[in-house]
C-alpha cells in the first residue's frame, strides 16, 4: 500500500468502514468518504441493494451526503473501489481534483478517464478491498453483475 499521510488514512478508514456497513447490510461493500482540509465532511456506500436504486453507488451516496457544496475544487474523494463510468463522470462534473482509490484490482473502472481529465487518482491497492471485493464476487456474482450492467 502507497503511504498516505494520516489525514489521508482516516478518510479512507471512513470510506472502508462504510464499505463493511454495506456488506453487513446485505449490499455491495464499496463505501466512500469526501473530505476537505482534512475533515471528512461526508460519507456513503453502495445502496442499489437495500434501496432498489441502481445509481445508489457508494461515490455517489457519499456526494448526496455531503449536500449542496459551493465547490468540490478543494475536495478528496476517497473510495473503496475504482470509480464506474457513472461516478467518474460525477467527479469530473464536479471537478473534484483528486480521487484515492482502495483498489483497482477486482473491477479497474474509469481511472484513465479520470486522469485524461486531470484528475490525481492514487491507487493503494488495499489488499482488505481486494479480499472483501472478491469475496463478495464470489458469492454474489449475479449481484456485481448487476452493479457494473453486465
Amino acid at each position: 500500500m502507497l503511504e498516505l499521510d494520516s489525514t489521508d488514512l482516516s478518510a479512507f478508514e471512513a470510506a472502508y468502514q462504510a464499505a463493511q456497513k454495506s456488506l453487513a447490510e446485505g449490499g455491495i461493500p464499496i463505501g466512500a468518504a469526501l473530505a476537505r482540509d482534512g475533515v471528512v465532511i461526508a460519507g456513503g456506500h453502495n445502496e442499489r441493494v437495500q434501496n432498489a436504486d441502481p445509481i445508489a453507488h457508494g461515490e455517489m451516496s457519499a456526494l448526496r451526503a455531503a449536500g449542496r457544496q459551493k465547490s468540490y475544487r478543494d475536495a478528496t474523494l476517497y473510495t473503496t473501489l475504482a470509480p464506474c463510468a457513472m461516478c467518474a463522470g460525477t467527479i469530473i462534473q464536479f471537478k473534484i481534483p483528486r480521487v484515492v482509490v482502495g483498489e483497482a484490482r477486482t473491477f479497474d473502472g474509469e481511472l484513465e478517464l479520470l486522469r485524461s481529465r486531470g484528475v490525481d487518482v492514487v491507487v493503494l491497492d488495499d489488499q482488505r478491498c481486494v479480499d472483501m471485493m472478491g469475496r463478495f464476487q464470489d458469492a454474489h456474482p449475479e449481484l456485481w453483475a448487476e452493479d457494473i450492467a453486465e
